[in-house]
C-alpha cells in the first residue's frame, strides 16, 4: 500500500556526511512533496519516482542528491531525459562500474559528455572515481558533489582536470563558459566559496594533489605568488568596476595565459613593495600554471573578514617552517574576541611581537575602521575590500600599527595583508623579538633597510629612550607567542629577569613563552594592556607560582579566558588561555591610567562551544529551516558561515559571549579603556 505524504528529507540525511545546502530550499520543498511511503515487510520506507528512470526508487541519502541534482540539469540547466541516462555502465577492462549520471553527447549520443559522481561524500574520493570515469569514457566534463559542495571540470588530458565556473545549458559549448568575460561584480555574484559551498584550503588541496606535488617547485612561493596576484587583480577592478578580471583564464593558450599572469604579478610587485624582489618570476610551467589559475579564479579572496584569505596563508606557511618553533596561527575568532575585549581605539598605538600572518593587527585595523566609518556616517560595508579607504582609515594604519615577526615567510604574507589595509605602507618588520640586543645585526644592513626603512623609522620614535631597543611606549599589545621550546643562550637570558633564578643565579634554560611575557610587557608604556595567549600550565602549575607572581608585580591581572581543547587543533591539543592585563602605572602624569592596587576583582571565564571537531575541522552555527525541518547553516550578512562559539555575539546574529561580559566587567571596575571618551 502506497501513501502520498510530504517527508521531511532531514530524517533520512540524519548523521550522513551528506546535506543538501547546494539546493533552493525551492528545490527542496517540490522534491518532498514527491516523496511517498511504501509498506514494506520490514515497515515503512520512503520512495520517489525517479526523473531519470521513471520508476519507483528507495529514498537514500545518496538518492535524493542524485534526484535533486537530475532536477538541476534538467529544470535548471535544460538537459532533455532523452540525452541523461543513471547507473550508467562504464567498463574497465572486465570490470564493469555504474557512474550516477551521464549526460550523452548531443551529436554522438553514444559518447558521455558529462559524468556525474556522488557516491563518494568527500572530494578527494569523489574526484579520483570521477576521473576515472572520465579516462575510461573520453567524457570532457565531471562534476563532483555531496549536496554540500560542488566541484566541476574540464578534463583537458588523462593527468589534468581543470576547474571551471559552471557547466554549460544545453543550449552551450564548454567554450562558451570559458570565454565569458568577467568583471568584479560577476565574481561576486559567482563566487564559489559562497555559491558551491567550498573552502579555500579544500581548493588548494586538490591544486596540490592535481599538479603542485609534481611541479617541482617551491608550493609556498608559487601559491602564494599567485594568491598576490589575485588580490591585485581584484582590487583593480574593485576600483574600476568595468574593468574586466586578469587573474582568468578566457580560452588563452597555455603560454599566452602564462604570459598575462606574469605580467599581473609584475604590476604587483610594483604595487605592494617589499613582499617580492624585482627579479622574481612565476616559476610554474605552462601548463601547471593553467590549472592552478582555473582552481582559483572563480574564488573572491578579498571579503567582510581575513578567513579566506588567510586560511590559505595558513596552510601555506603550516607546510614551510611554522609548527617547528610552536609557533601556530590564532583562530579568528579567537583573535577577534582579544581586540573587542582590549577595544583599541583610533589614537592609541599598537603593537603584535609575535605577529605570524597579522592577524591581531589586521583585526585590531577592522575594528578601529568600524569606529572611524561610524563616526563619518559611512556604512561599514566589507571592511577586507578593494575600496580605498579614507584618509583617517590609512592613517591609522601607516602610524599606528606595527608588528613583529622573526619567521621571513611570515613576515611577507602578514606585510601582504597590511600593504593591502594601508594602501601600499606597512609597519611589519623582520625582526627577533627576544634578541634585541642585535636588531642593529638587521637595521644596519642596507638590504633589509630598502624593505623596512619607513617602517622602523616609526617604530624608533616610539622608544621610551632613544638609543636603547628594548622600552617602548606602546598602549595595546597583542600577541600569540610561541610556546614550544626554550631559550639556552646566556647572552639573552642574562637580558631577562626571567633568565634568572629566586636567589639571583642564571637559569640555563627559559621557556619561550615566558620571556615574550616579560618582553611583551616591555613594549607597553605605564597603563598599556595587553592580551596574550599562553599554555594553561603557566596558569594553574605549581612550580610556575613565581611567573604568576612577576606578572602581578607588573601589571593589573584584567581576565583570563580559558580556550576549548580543540582551538589550535590540528596543530596542537595544548590548552591554552588568553591572558589580559593592564601595566601599572608608575608616572604621576598618568596616575589615573593604572594605579597600583593591592587588592581587585579578576575577569575568569571558559570556552563551552568547541569552535572544531577533534580532527581540528571548524564546526558551524546551523539553524532549521522552517519549511523542510533540515538544519541549514546560518550565514552572516555577506554569505559567510559563522563558527559555532561563544566568545562573542556574530554580527547581531549569535548570543552575547564571553567579550560582551568582559566589556561590562570592564565598566562596572571603571577601567580606564572602558571609559567614554578617555584613553
Amino acid at each position: 500500500m502506497d501513501n502520498t505524504t510530504t517527508f521531511a528529507l532531514s530524517q533520512i540525511l540524519q548523521d550522513t556526511n551528506y546535506k543538501l545546502n547546494q539546493f533552493s530550499l525551492d528545490q527542496i520543498s517540490e522534491f518532498e512533496k514527491r516523496i511517498f511511503i511504501k509498506e514494506l515487510k520490514s515497515g515503512p520506507a520512503a520512495y520517489i519516482k525517479c526523473l531519470g528512470r521513471e520508476k519507483d526508487i528507495k529514498l537514500t541519502p545518496e538518492e535524493a542528491v542524485r534526484q535533486l541534482y537530475l532536477d538541476t540539469l534538467i529544470n535548471k540547466l535544460g538537459y532533455p531525459l532523452d540525452r541523461i541516462q543513471v547507473e550508467y555502465s562504464v567498463s574497465f577492462g572486465r570490470e564493469k562500474k555504474r557512474a550516477d549520471i551521464v549526460i550523452m553527447d548531443k551529436v554522438d549520443t553514444q559518447a558521455a559528455y558529462i559524468i556525474v559522481e556522488l557516491k563518494k561524500p568527500k572530494l578527494k574520493d569523489g574526484k579520483d572515481q570521477l576521473k576515472s570515469y572520465c579516462n575510461a569514457t573520453g567524457a570532457p566534463i565531471g562534476v563532483w558533489t555531496n549536496g554540500e559542495s560542488i566541484s566541476q571540470y574540464h578534463r583537458k588530458d588523462p593527468n589534468y582536470f581543470e576547474p571551471i565556473p559552471d557547466l554549460p545549458q544545453a543550449n552551450q559549448k564548454l567554450s562558451d563558459i570559458l570565454t565569458e568575460r568577467w568583471t568584479i561584480a560577476d565574481l561576486v555574484k559567482k563566487d564559489k566559496l559562497v555559491n558551491d559551498k567550498l573552502s579555500l584550503k579544500t581548493i588548494i588541496l586538490d591544486m596540490e594533489d592535481e599538479v603542485l606535488a609534481n611541479a617541482g617547485v617551491d608550493v609556498f612561493e608559487e601559491l602564494f605568488k599567485l594568491i598576490f596576484t589575485k588580490l591585485y587583480d581584484e582590487m583593480s577592478s574593485g576600483r574600476d568596476k568595468k574593468r574586466h578580471l586578469e587573474f582568468r583564464n578566457y580560452g588563452d593558450t597555455e603560454s599566452e595565459l602564462k604570459e598575462k599572469i606574469q605580467a599581473l604579478f609584475d604590476q604587483a610587485k610594483s604595487k605592494w613593495e617589499g613582499v617580492f624582489s624585482d627579479s622574481d618570476k612565476i616559476t610554474l610551467t605552462p601548463s601547471h600554471l593553467s590549472v592552478c589559475v582555473s582552481s582559483l579564479q572563480d574564488i573572491k579572496l578579498f571579503n567582510s573578514n581575513l578567513d579566506v584569505v588567510d586560511e590559505a596563508f595558513e596552510y601555506l606557511i603550516s607546510k614551510s617552517s611554522k609548527g617547528e618553533k610552536g609557533q601556530y596561527f590564532t583562530p579568528r575568532y579567537v583573535i577577534d574576541m582579544a581586540v573587542k575585549m582590549l577595544d583599541p581605539h583610533e589614537h592609541e598605538t599598537l603593537i603584535d611581537t609575535a605577529a605570524g600572518s597579522c592577524g591581531f593587527p589586521v583585526h585590531s585595523i577592522f575594528h578601529v575602521w568600524e569606529k572611524i566609518m561610524k563616526d563619518e556616517g559611512l556604512d561599514k560595508s566589507h571592511l577586507f575590500t578593494t575600496e580605498k579607504k579614507s584618509p583617517r582609515c590609512e592613517d591609522y594604519v601607516n602610524n599606528k600599527v606595527f608588528a613583529i615577526d622573526f619567521d621571513e615567510k611570515s613576515v611577507r604574507v602578514a606585510r601582504t595583508l597590511n600593504l593591502i589595509a594601508g594602501d601600499g605602507q606597512t609597519n611589519v618588520l623582520h625582526l627577533n623579538t627576544l634578541d634585541w640586543e642585535r636588531w642593529s645585526d638587521k637595521t644596519d644592513d642596507e638590504d633589509w633597510q630598502d624593505t623596512y626603512h619607513q617602517g622602523w623609522k616609526k617604530l624608533r620614535k616610539l622608544r621610551k629612550s632613544k638609543n636603547s631597543d628594548r622600552d617602548f611606549k606602546f598602549d595595546v599589545l597583542l600577541a600569540n607567542p610561541p610556546f614550544a621550546g626554550d631559550i639556552k643562550e646566556s647572552r639573552i637570558l642574562s637580558k631577562y629577569d626571567m633568565g634568572k633564578k629566586e636567589n639571583g643565579k642564571s637559569q640555563t634554560k627559559v621557556g619561550r613563552d615566558l620571556l615574550f611575557i616579560e618582553r611583551n610587557l616591555d613594549f607597553l608604556k605605564p597603563g598599556g594592556r595587553m592580551a596574550v595567549v599562553l599554555p594553561q600550565g603557566r596558569f594553574n602549575n605549581s612550580s610556575d607560582k613565581h611567573i604568576r607572581n612577576y606578572i602581578a608585580d607588573k601589571c593589573r591581572i584584567l581576565g583570563v579566558v580559558g580556550l576549548h581543547g580543540n582551538v589550535f587543533k590540528p596543530h596542537t591539543g595544548t590548552k591554552t588561555s588568553v591572558l589580559l592585563v593592564q601595566k601599572w602605572n608608575d608616572d604621576e602624569k598618568q596616575g589615573d591610567l593604572c594605579p597600583k592596587l593591592e587588592d581587585y576583582p579578576i575577569f575568569f571565564a571558559t570556552m563551552q562551544e568547541p569552535s572544531k571537531d577533534n580532527s581540528g575541522e571548524k564546526l558551524y552555527v546551523y539553524k532549521k529551516d522552517e519549511k523542510t525541518g533540515l538544519d541549514v547553516p546560518l550565514l552572516d550578512n555577506h554569505g559567510h558561515l559563522i563558527v559555532a562559539h561563544d566568545l562573542f555575539n556574530h554580527d547581531g546574529l549569535t548570543q552575547d559571549g564571553i567579550a560582551e561580559a568582559f566589556a561590562e566587567f570592564a565598566k562596572r571596575e571603571n577601567l580606564s579603556f572602558a571609559q567614554p571618551g578617555k584613553p
